[in-house]
């Protein structure tokens, strides 16, 4: 990949928890260096132009006001991304004139962003299950920090765990996001929300679930998270659907494929 990087853009905005500084405005400077597919021929088509990637950092930070530059930061980088076909972006935002009444010579914050693949499993077994299903795929493509790339064949499967219920439809979306990986929790528990979904029981019925499988190859626990997720590799309707997308994809744990996960679970 090519590495392109802008630096000391010179911007005159708003930004600023003091009223003077959004009513005077001050001189922020703005770096940013982002990776793009290393073009194929001498055209500017075939990368991203830096000029148009200037106008767009000053059209954001001159028409938005901010407390906090690195709320600015984030949100410019987060616009970048969405915008424009880079894989990743480092931004800095400086304020050289910022209010503090001791001698300095810049306040700084800086924020780096990527698109990560992730795999997310779905599955239905209540109401329409087709519907709910089709609605959370719409809700996922339409959104801005999503880019959605494949999603499985649905599958009807019989209950895991518990039996006494209704058969399900399952199936896997491969995506790649600039969500965090506790963001991207966030955006499937909103999609079992939108689907009115009710907590049951453990392994119960419901209306549609989504959970996350693969995070690019982060392993990561916490209360509320575990990824690689840790029963996958036990799960019949997540392994086929997945194995259909990515079958040569290693789990960062067990360093087996999904495909050799399957076949030993046959």
């Amino acid at each position: 990949m090519d590495e392109i990087t802008i630096e000391k853009l010179e911007i005159f905005a708003n930004h600023g928890v003091y009223d003077f500084e959004k009513e005077n405005g001050q001189v922020f400077y703005i770096d940013v260096t982002y990776l793009v597919d290393e073009p194929k021929n001498d055209d500017i088509s075939c990368t991203v132009d830096y000029g148009k990637v200037a106008e767009e950092i000053y059209d954001f930070t001159t028409k938005r006001n901010y407390d906090i530059i690195e709320k600015l930061a984030s949100d410019l980088a987060t616009n970048l991304l969405t915008k424009f076909n880079m894989q990743s972006v480092t931004l800095t935002a400086n304020k050289p004139n910022a209010p503090i009444k001791l001698k300095f010579e810049n306040v700084k914050t800086t924020v780096k962003k990527a698109w990560t693949r992730a795999y997310v499993a779905f599955g239905s077994n209540l109401g329409d299950r087709k519907q709910y299903i089709e609605n959370a795929i719409s809700t996922t493509k339409n959104c801005p920090e999503i880019r959605l790339r494949k999603v499985s064949s649905i599958i009807e499967t019989e209950p895991f765990g518990v039996t006494d219920q209704p058969n399900f439809l399952n199936g896997v979306m491969e995506l790649d996001t600039i969500f965090s990986k506790n963001e991207l929790l966030g955006f499937c528990k909103k999609l079992e929300l939108d689907a009115g979904r009710i907590k049951t029981r453990k392994w119960g019925e419901r209306t549609f679930d989504a959970d996350i499988i693969f995070y690019g190859d982060e392993v990561y626990y916490s209360d509320d998270l575990i990824i690689p997720h840790p029963e996958m590799h036990l799960r019949r309707f997540v392994l086929e659907p997945l194995s259909e997308l990515c079958p040569n994809y290693v789990h960062p744990v067990k360093k087996e494929s999904v495909k050799e996960l399957l076949q030993k679970l046959n």
